[in-house]
């Protein structure tokens, strides 16, 4: 049985993946690890909840990915305001510098598939997606205990550290 749409983006997913696992093995990471870290330096610090919700691991891997990470000094994770029972995990300063050159990695991949689309061809990739949310009906990222739900940018946008996440707390 072949799924046109399914199959496609599975198949997107892994070699992604298979591209930037040199590159992140190059800075002491796995490509998982090298993606949480751009994820928490975008828009951590946030709870581990949603960080399951985000990524889809199970609970043991997650904390074992995050284990690994803040052993390395680059993440640290702290008890919620808002919620005591909640954990949140953030980046610290080592743990943002590295996601920098992560980052870099991570954009000259996107810049190098973008640079082979024009505007029609990202919108109809955006529509895909789109028509993927309204079909599944999932949020990936959704409310935690110190936010409200997280608007959900294009998905051609790049999240940038500077375009915080409600579920950051203010300093």
């Amino acid at each position: 049985m072949t799924f046109h749409l399914l199959s496609a983006i599975h198949r997107a997913t892994r070699q992604i993946s298979l591209a930037l696992e040199e590159d992140m093995g190059a800075l002491g990471l796995s490509a998982p690890e090298g993606h949480m870290v751009c994820f928490l330096a975008s828009y951590g610090p946030v709870t581990c909840q949603e960080l399951t919700r985000v990524f889809g691991h199970k609970r043991s891997t997650l904390s074992s990915m995050l284990d690994r990470l803040e052993a390395r000094g680059l993440l640290e994770r702290t008890a919620c305001t808002k919620d005591r029972r909640a954990v949140r995990a953030g980046m610290t300063a080592a743990g943002r510098a590295l996601a920098g050159r992560t980052e870099v990695t991570a954009r000259a991949l996107e810049d190098a598939i973008r640079d082979q689309l024009d505007e029609a061809q990202l919108a109809g990739f955006d529509a895909v997606m789109a028509a993927v949310a309204q079909a599944t009906g999932v949020a990936v990222r959704t409310e935690t205990p110190d936010a409200t739900p997280t608007p959900t940018p294009a998905p051609h946008e790049f999240p940038t550290p500077e375009s915080p996440t409600p579920d950051q707390e203010s300093p």
